[in-house]
């Protein structure tokens, strides 16, 4: 039983770019579109009625830190992370992999998925605590990660299949497979050896995936059988299809599983990851690691022109504007992102013309919107005096507003592009914004 399916309604003329849908249990996602970031089951700062006024279309929470606290299992008891939070449209969740590579090789370090080449520190490959003196909270097997809670330093074990059962216990529409996520400062032998594993943990994830679904049919057939024999006295035939969409609707919904892609910065890594990812039965696919950020959309490009053009695709952690351009020409229909809820509480707003700085000076006496011409709640309803005394105050309430702003803004963005596509200006729309633009 497909838990999600995928339409392309069109595409750019001259590039992989395209708007479609994707239809999930608990609603459609119209691509491409910007996935709010909600790390431990809520997106900080802003309330389920916030996020539904903004038009917030998807929810990504992380494996990791629900696996910690308050745990998968609680969640599941509690009846899905969609009730847990109260959360009733699609919704996603990350594999854990993210967390091998920040709480290894990139604990204690000033190493992000996205560096530049012209800084060359950050690319001379480190592997071993002794040679840095930093202490790591993951260490990398062939069979999984063992990793100490950040929390209170209690020891963990992830492998493939314990991800797997984490993120169906978390009841997500999407999850992902388990995955290395390498360094930007890794050697190209270091890549191919990670790449080998992450392969070799997507069949291993794909398995644990499809006999937990086919428990979900099982589980669902016996109690249509064991309903008929109460009603009717007798077993009857087999349920059918639909009768079993009826009974999973009532009791565990099935998910869709997307493969990982990696392979670094290197084109032959990456295209190799993409045909081997692309050639398994995953319901769509995420393009992971890290990238350098002159050569990012090269790398995109480079992975989806290999992917199957009929599943979704979703570029993970990637949020800044310049970035999302570049990834939907580049036939992405799905981002993620810390970086607009983050940025917010330390101040920094979007704007069309670059970000700024709401705590500078000269931001005290402006009594005009963030944004002119944002429809935003915060943007008709306060000034930048204001949300400059929040922050210089350091009032809560600062943090609230500044969030609510970013993510309708980059939400929008991508909604504007999806909307170009469809008119058939995306190169238009992409100038417009970008020339303004200031980076």
């Amino acid at each position: 039983m497909k838990a999600i399916h995928f339409k392309i309604e069109k595409k750019i003329d001259g590039s992989l770019g395209r708007a479609g849908v994707i239809s999930t249990p608990h609603g459609d996602i119209e691509t491409p579109s910007f996935v709010v970031v909600g790390t431990k089951g809520t997106v900080k700062s802003l309330t389920r009625e916030q996020l539904i006024e903004i038009g917030t279309p998807v929810i990504l929470a992380n494996t990791y830190h629900l696996y910690l606290q308050p745990g998968d299992e609680l969640i599941r008891d509690a009846g899905g992370l969609h009730k847990f939070m109260n959360w009733h449209g699609p919704m996603m969740t990350d594999s854990g992999g993210f967390q091998v590579f920040s709480l290894g090789v990139a604990y204690g370090k000033e190493i992000s998925k996205v560096v530049s080449v012209t800084d060359p520190s950050l690319l001379i490959p480190e592997r071993s605590t002794a040679e840095d003196g930093i202490p790591r909270l993951a260490t990398i097997g062939n069979d999984g990660v063992s990793f100490r809670s950040h929390i209170d330093g209690s020891l963990h074990y992830i492998t493939p299949e314990k991800s797997i059962e984490i993120q169906h216990n978390l009841g997500a529409d999407i999850i992902f497979a388990f995955d290395e996520c390498t360094s930007p400062t890794e050697n190209d032998r270091y890549q191919d050896e990670a790449l080998s594993r992450t392969h070799a943990w997507a069949k291993r994830s794909l398995i644990k995936h499809k006999e937990l679904e086919k428990n979900k049919e099982v589980k669902a057939s016996q109690k249509i059988l064991f309903e008929r024999s109460s009603d009717e006295g007798g077993r009857g035939a087999r349920p059918s299809q639909k009768e079993l969409s009826a009974t999973l609707l009532n009791t565990e919904l099935p998910q869709a599983l997307f493969g990982i892609v990696q392979g670094g910065r290197s084109e032959e890594l990456r295209r190799k990851s993409a045909k081997i990812i692309g050639e398994m039965d995953f319901d769509g696919f995420g393009i992971g690691g890290s990238f350098a950020k002159e050569d990012m959309s090269s790398a995109v490009k480079w992975v989806n022109e290999e992917l199957p053009e009929d599943k979704p695709r979703h570029l993970l952690g990637i949020g800044e504007p310049e970035d999302l351009f570049s990834g939907v020409e580049n036939g992405v229909d799905l981002f993620d992102c810390v970086g607009p809820t983050r940025i917010a509480r330390n101040g920094a707003l979007f704007t069309k013309k670059g970000k700024i700085n709401i705590s500078n000076a000269k931001f005290v006496n402006d009594f005009g919107p963030i944004d002119e011409g944002c429809e935003c709640y915060t943007c008709e309803n306060y000034t930048r005096a204001y949300l400059s005394h929040l922050f210089r105050a350091k009032e809560m309430l600062g943090a609230t507003l500044a969030s609510i702003h970013n993510v309708y803004f980059i939400t929008n963005l991508v909604r504007g592009m999806r909307q170009a596509i469809l008119n058939g200006t995306f190169e238009e729309y992409k100038k417009a914004f970008l020339n303004n633009y200031e980076r």
